[in-house]
């Protein structure tokens, strides 16, 4: 039996495409933290980001650079609503993470 090298395994661009956006996807969610602000974001599926500084024992500048992590990969989206951002969950990403996860 030949063992396949990494290289041979690429198939294609949009694979390799796929594997990086898992990749970098599942480094976002490498923070505890990270993971407490999407179970939050599920279970009221809409906030704002001082309700989520109120669930934390962080500061308002940590929760940010948190989000910001989030918000880079797709995982969150913020909308500007007068002078707060509100922000939910993308769950399109969410079924594409799965969709991925589910292809290891």
């Amino acid at each position: 039996m030949k063992s396949a090298s990494l290289a041979t395994e690429y198939h294609s661009d949009r694979q390799a495409d796929d594997d990086h956006e898992l990749a970098s996807t599942c480094k976002a969610l490498g923070h505890p933290v990270r993971i407490r602000i999407l179970q939050f974001l599920k279970r009221v599926d809409r906030c704002i980001c001082g309700e989520i500084v109120e669930t934390l024992p962080l500061a308002q500048s940590t929760v940010s650079q948190h989000l910001k992590i989030l918000k880079e990969v797709g995982l969150v989206i913020g909308e500007i609503e007068g002078p707060r951002t509100c922000y939910c969950l993308d769950k399109e990403k969410l079924t594409r993470l799965k969709k991925l996860i589910a292809g290891l």
